[in-house]
C-alpha cells in the first residue's frame, strides 16, 4: 500500500478537519508505531508544540510528539472546570493541614520507621533468648543436645512458627487492606501486634508461646503489607528511595537493639523476667505507631481511589507544600487520577462524592495488556523471596547460636551477636546515600554477588574443623555478609514491590508480595537447625548456590525504578507493552514522558482531549492498523 493510500485510508475512516489532520492529533493516537511517525512527517510535517509541552520532533515510541489541538485544549485537559469549582475549593480548603512539606514527610518516615523497628526488634529478639537459662526453664523443648537432636526442629518451630502468622496477615490484606484504607489498616496491625505481644509475655509452655507468636505474626504481617506502600505512596520520587531505605535501616536498627536488651536481661538468670521483659518492650514501639499515626495523612492514591478527591488534593498540596492552584500540584493530582481512571476502567467524577466500589478482583492479578499486572506483581512477588533465599535470617534468629557453633563461650557469643546486629544497622545506611543515586539494580547485584563469594568462603573455612583462627575468620565472615545483604538487599524489597505495581493492584500484590517473603522465611528459619544438624558446613554451599542464581535473574528481569513516579511505571510498561520489548529496556532510557503529560496519556490509552479510556471501539480501530 502506498503512502497516498494510507493517507485517504485514514482520512475515510476518521474524519477530521485539515489542521486536525496538519497537527497529527488522531493519527497519532490511531498508528502509534513509527509507520505513522513516517507518514505525517513526510506527508504533513506537525506544526509546532505549544510552549507548555517540551516535545521533540519524533518521540521513541514512535508517535509524533504533538499537543492535538491547542495549547487551549492542553490547558483545559490538565485544569479540569471542576477544580475551579467553588465547592471543591472550599472542600479542600476545609482538609487543609498544618503540617505540610519536608516536617509531614519526616512525620510520616518516622511513624512508618517506629513500625519497621517494631518488624526488626520482633525478627532478633528471640535470637539470644533461646539458650537463656530462664526461657529453657520454661520452654525445656528448645534445649537442643546429642540426647534431644529432635528438639532441633521444635526449636526451628518456636522461631518459625510466627512467620506463618505474618503470612495470614498479609494475606488477609488482600480483603481488607484497600477496604480499610493505609492508615486503618496499620492501626489494626499494631493492635493484634500489642494483644500477641501481651500473650507471648505471659506464656507458661511452650503451646502457648506457639499461639502467641502467631498472633504477634499476623498484626506484623498486615503492617509490612501495609507500611511500605503507604509510605511510597506519600513520598516524592527523588527521595523515595532514600526515605524506604531508611525503613530498611530501622529494621536493623530494631534488631540491634533487640540483641543489646537480651544481653542486658540476661544476667537476670534467677527470674523470669531475663525471657519476658525484652518481649514485652515491643509493645512500646506498636504504641507509638498506633498514637502517631493518627496525625497524619491518609494516602493520596488510596484516597482518589476511594473517591475522596478534595481530601486527596489537600494531602497532596501538604506533601509538596504548594497552594492548590500550582501547577506541580494539579499535575500530579491528575496523574494520579488518570492511573486510577485506567486501572477502573472508566473516567472518574471529580465532584461525586460517592466511594468507588470497583475493587481489584484476584483476577486482575494474571492479566497483561498495558498493564501488565502479571509481570509486575511476579516481580514484587519474586524480590521478596530472593531476600529470605539469600541466606540472611540464618544470621537474624541464630546469631547467637551461630558464634557458639564456631567455639565461642556463651556470653562472648552474645556479645558478639549485639555487635554484629550494631554494625549491621551501620552499613545500612550506605544503601540510604546510594540508593537514589546509583538506581536499585545495581545494588541488588552487588549485594548478590559479595553474598555468593561470603557463603562460599564460609563452607570453605566450615570444612576446617578444630581451628581456633578459623573460628575467628569465620565470624567475620558473617558481619561481612551481614554487610553486602545491607547495600543490596535489606530495605530493597519493602521499596521495589511498592514501586513496581500499579495503583489499582498495589494492595493486593504487596500482600502477595509480603506474604512470599514470610512463607520463605518460615523455610528458612524451619529448615536452618536440622540443615546444621544434619549436614553441618554444607549448609552453606546450599545458601552460596542460590545467591549466585539471583544475579542473572535481576539482570535480566528487573527493571530500574530510581527517578520515577510511581505513575511513571506505568508509562514504562505499557509503552515496553506496545514497543514489544523488555520493560528492563526501557526503564534505562531517558527519554520517557513523565506521567500526566499528553504523551503518556496516550501511550496510556488516554485520549488527550477528554482524558478518558479509550472506548472498545478506539481498541478496534488499534486492531484494525496492526492488520494494515
Amino acid at each position: 500500500m502506498t503512502l497516498r493510500k494510507h493517507t485517504i485510508l485514514v482520512i475515510a475512516m476518521h474524519p477530521m478537519t485539515p489542521g486536525q489532520f496538519a497537527k497529527g492529533g488522531y493519527v497519532s493516537s490511531l498508528y502509534p508505531k513509527k509507520l505513522s511517525s513516517t507518514l505525517l512527517l513526510k506527508r504533513h510535517p506537525p506544526l509546532p508544540p505549544p510552549t507548555m509541552f517540551k516535545k521533540s520532533e519524533k518521540s521513541d515510541v514512535g508517535v509524533v510528539n504533538t499537543v492535538a489541538d491547542s495549547e487551549k485544549s492542553s490547558t483545559h485537559f490538565r485544569s479540569s472546570p471542576d477544580l475551579e469549582s467553588e465547592e471543591f475549593k472550599q472542600e479542600v480548603e476545609s482538609h487543609k493541614m498544618s503540617l505540610r512539606g519536608r516536617h509531614l514527610t519526616w512525620a510520616i518516615a518516622f511513624v512508618t520507621g517506629t513500625g519497621f523497628t517494631l518488624f526488626g526488634y520482633d525478627q532478633g529478639v528471640m535470637s539470644a533468648l533461646l539458650t537463656a537459662n530462664q526461657f529453657e526453664k520454661t520452654f525445656p523443648e528448645v534445649v537442643v543436645n546429642s540426647s534431644q537432636p529432635n528438639h532441633a526442629t521444635l526449636q526451628s518451630l518456636l522461631v518459625a512458627i510466627y512467620e506463618l502468622g505474618c503470612l495470614t496477615g498479609a494475606l488477609s490484606n488482600l480483603w481488607i487492606g484497600d477496604k480499610l484504607g493505609r492508615r486503618r489498616t496499620i492501626i489494626l496491625g499494631g493492635i493484634v501486634m500489642i494483644i500477641g505481644a501481651i500473650l507471648q509475655t505471659a506464656s507458661v509452655n511452650y503451646a502457648m508461646m506457639l499461639v502467641a507468636r502467631v498472633i504477634t505474626g499476623l498484626g506484623n504481617g498486615l503492617n509490612t503489607s501495609t507500611v511500605p506502600s503507604y509510605h511510597a505512596e506519600c513520598s516524592p520520587a527523588a527521595k523515595r528511595g532514600a526515605l524506604i531505605m531508611i525503613e530498611g535501616s530501622l529494621i536493623t536498627f530494631g534488631i540491634m537493639i533487640s540483641y543489646w536488651i537480651d544481653f542486658a536481661f540476661f544476667w537476670l538468670t534467677g527470674s523470669s523476667a531475663q525471657w519476658r521483659v525484652p518481649i514485652a518492650l515491643q509493645m512500646l514501639l506498636a504504641l507509638i505507631m498506633i498514637i502517631f499515626i493518627n496525625f497524619l495523612p491518609e494516602s493520596p492514591r488510596w484516597l482518589l481511589k476511594s473517591g475522596q478527591h478534595a481530601r486527596a488534593m489537600a494531602v497532596i498540596s501538604a506533601l509538596e507544600d504548594k497552594p492548590v492552584a500550582d501547577r506541580a500540584v494539579q499535575q500530579t493530582f491528575h496523574a494520579i487520577k488518570e492511573a486510577v481512571e485506567l486501572e477502573e476502567g472508566a473516567p472518574m467524577d471529580i465532584e461525586s462524592k460517592e466511594k468507588r466500589s470497583n475493587k481489584a478482583s484476584l483476577r486482575e492479578l494474571f492479566t497483561g495488556g498495558r498493564s501488565q499486572n502479571f509481570r509486575r506483581v511476579a516481580l514484587g512477588v519474586v524480590i521478596q523471596c530472593f531476600q529470605q533465599i539469600t541466606g540472611i535470617n540464618i544470621i537474624t534468629y541464630y546469631a547467637t547460636i551461630l558464634f557458639e557453633r564456631l567455639g565461642i563461650d556463651d556470653v562472648k557469643s552474645r556479645i558478639i551477636a549485639a555487635c554484629n546486629g550494631t554494625e549491621y544497622f551501620l552499613a545500612s545506611f550506605v544503601a540510604i546515600a546510594l540508593i537514589d543515586r546509583v538506581g536499585r539494580r545495581k545494588l541488588m547485584l552487588f549485594g548478590s554477588v559479595g553474598q555468593t563469594i561470603t557463603m562460599v568462603l564460609l563452607a570453605v573455612l566450615g570444612s576446617l574443623e578444630g581451628n581456633s583462627a578459623v573460628s575467628i575468620v569465620s565470624a567475620v565472615l558473617l558481619f561481612v555478609f551481614n554487610s553486602f545483604f545491607a547495600v543490596g538487599w535489606l530495605g530493597m524489597t519493602w521499596l521495589y514491590p511498592a514501586e513496581i505495581v500499579g495503583l489499582r493492584m498495589r494492595g493486593p500484590a504487596n500482600a502477595l508480595s509480603t506474604a512470599s517473603n514470610w512463607i520463605f522465611n518460615f523455610i528458612v528459619v524451619m529448615v536452618t537447625g536440622p540443615a546444621f544438624e544434619n549436614i553441618s558446613w554444607r549448609t552453606y554451599i546450599v545458601f552460596a548456590s542460590l545467591n549466585a542464581f539471583i544475579i542473572p535473574c535481576v539482570y535480566f528481569f528487573f527493571p530500574e525504578t530510581a527517578g520515577r513516579s510511581l505513575e511513571d511505571m506505568d508509562v514504562i510498561f505499557a509503552l515496553a507493552h506496545l514497543e514489544g520489548v523488555s520493560p528492563v529496556a526501557v526503564s534505562l532510557r531517558k527519554d520517557i514522558p513523565p506521567a500526566g503529560s499528553p504523551e503518556a496519556d496516550r501511550i496510556l490509552g488516554f485520549s488527550s482531549e477528554t482524558g478518558t479510556v479509550r472506548s472498545n471501539s478506539s481498541k478496534e480501530h488499534e486492531s484494525r492498523r496492526d492488520e494494515l
